[in-house]
């Protein structure tokens, strides 16, 4: 398929350039002759699926990795960091999107941790609490005092401390990788606007992110990375989000949202004025067999208690539950035993065990089918095991793979192998493409539309999908029904050919009703 056809650029002097960067594990290439620049006052967002390469390439600029070819100028001067702390000494601050400080010490001693100034072996705390001073006022925000403990801090002011800490030792290249996946909307939108004023200082940005519509707000240029190598580089204005998706996945974007002819069925989930014990407030609705239905809303609406309060996990203060010919509340055990699973947004505490391998994680729930007597047979376990790696294309080694080794989209893909093994008639998914490529979700996504229609799952017939995402172009293209949760209340479900993200979001805020 051909490639969407680059623009002309026009860029100033480079601060930082990697030319010809090339590195293999093995006999895996993880990159092969990159290249990447970005320049003072500039935002340059690098996009790519899980294993394009991004977190190999921003590695080997942080000093983690060495390239086996190729080299890095920063600033008119060769640049080779022995160490991630040679890197930041030099000026190349990295935020990650698991953020790296010690919660039990205070913001000044995060900021300059590793790198204090002292006289005699003494900590110089006057200076020390004048950098952080310094940094917090350069984010417009010395509302954040420097003695307070990080622990004590939201995550989006821990976010500025992290960005503060680069500032505070004088970054001057800021790479900030997937900084949004855990914020608020108004986190991000103060996120964005730090953005832009350290760009009014002339600093760096590279900006790593999966979400395509950030990347063209915040984002004056970027690189695309396939299989290791750069697919494309534009600037934001004159590339489309089609094409930046059909640089990253090789096919265009109608073909990422599968959707199939769906019947739906028999009811199979009924809430009715259902509250929690602190959420939700009020939800009602019906789901059918055959269908998906998506939950929308803003973080902290309520949403992921809805399906924690269905599946058993928080206690019901008022309403009904009716699961078949099964109502009222009942533990998690017994809502396996109906037919229902919960895939959780935090995969890595809830989702999984990501100490076990992938084999054990997939089975966990239903060991007894797998021998006689208690025993488990080794030959059919594998055998489950392996049909589900290959329906869902789970790349690893093998089933014995440990699952915390694998990506976040693979990660989601066992955690999803893990209720289809069950065979459960109702799905229960929060976030399932949360923090993952777009190439993974397609993936994702295709598996949800043949589980609905019921193309997909043990004995093949169509499964109910209560949906919850953040994301409201997924939630427009693969729910059948879509709801909205406002401050703990549900609203009522309505066919998704009817919305569009302006109703989804003024429900969402509760500054309008769909209509």
């Amino acid at each position: 398929m051909a490639e969407p056809a680059l623009k002309n650029l026009s860029t100033p002097i480079p601060r930082l350039e990697m030319c010809g960067v090339h590195k293999h594990f093995g006999a895996t290439i993880a990159l092969e002759q990159v290249d990447f620049s970005v320049c003072p006052g500039e935002v340059h967002a690098l996009v790519g699926e899980n294993g394009a390469g991004k977190s190999t390439l921003m590695k080997i600029l942080s000093g983690a990795y060495r390239p086996d070819r190729g080299k890095m100028i920063y600033e008119g001067h060769p640049f080779q960091p022995r160490t991630p702390l040679d890197a930041r000494r030099k000026g190349i601050g990295m935020i990650y999107q698991e953020l790296s400080l010690a919660p039990h010490l205070t913001v000044m001693e995060n900021m300059l941790l590793g790198m204090e100034p002292s006289r005699w072996g003494i900590l110089r705390l006057h200076e020390i609490r004048e950098k952080a001073v310094q940094a917090l006022t350069s984010l417009k925000h010395a509302e954040i005092k420097p003695e307070t403990k990080v622990a004590d801090l939201t995550v989006g002011a821990q976010q500025l401390v992290e960005i503060g800490r680069a500032l505070a030792v004088g970054c001057r290249v800021l790479v900030l990788d997937e900084p949004t996946s855990s914020l608020s909307r108004q986190d991000i939108d103060r996120l964005f606007e730090i953005i832009r004023n350290l760009k009014k200082q002339g600093i760096s940005i590279i900006y790593i992110s999966h979400f395509l519509e950030e990347v063209q707000i915040i984002a004056d240029r970027l690189t695309v990375l396939r299989d290791g190598s750069v697919a494309g580089t534009a600037q934001i204005k004159e590339v489309t989000a089609d094409e930046i998706v059909q640089m990253m996945v090789g096919r265009k974007v109608a073909e990422l949202y599968p959707r199939s002819q769906r019947h739906p069925g028999q009811v199979v989930l009924t809430i009715k004025n259902l509250a929690g014990m602190e959420k939700p407030e009020s939800a009602s609705l019906i789901l059918h067999s055959g269908e998906v239905v998506g939950i929308g809303g803003l973080i902290g609406a309520g949403r992921t208690e809805l399906l924690r309060t269905i599946f058993g996990l928080d206690s019901i203060k008022s309403g009904e539950i009716k699961i078949g010919i099964y109502a009222g509340p009942a533990s998690p055990m017994r809502r396996w035993q109906q037919g229902v699973g919960i895939l959780s947004e935090n995969r890595k505490e809830e989702g999984l065990a990501i100490n076990l391998s992938i084999a054990e994680n997939i089975t966990l729930s239903n060991l007894k089918i797998f021998g006689p007597f208690g025993l488990i047979l080794s030959k059919n376990r594998n055998k489950a095991v392996e049909k589900w790696i290959h329906e869902l294309d789970i790349r690893c080694l093998h089933p014995e793979q440990s699952t915390g080794d694998l990506s976040g989209g693979n990660q989601q893909k066992v955690a999803l192998a893990r209720l289809l093994q069950h065979d459960v008639d109702i799905l229960l998914l929060d976030e399932p493409t949360k923090g993952i490529d777009v190439g993974a979700k397609a993936k994702i996504y295709k598996m949800i539309d043949s589980l609905a229609t019921g193309s997909a799952g043990e004995h093949r017939k169509p499964k109910a999908i209560l949906l919850v995402s953040s994301y409201l172009p997924e939630l427009l293209s693969i729910c059948d029904r879509i709801a909205v949760m406002h401050r703990g209340r549900l609203s009522e479900a309505k066919p998704a050919t009817e919305l569009d993200q302006h109703k989804l979001m003024m429900a969402a805020t509760g500054r309008g009703e769909f209509s």
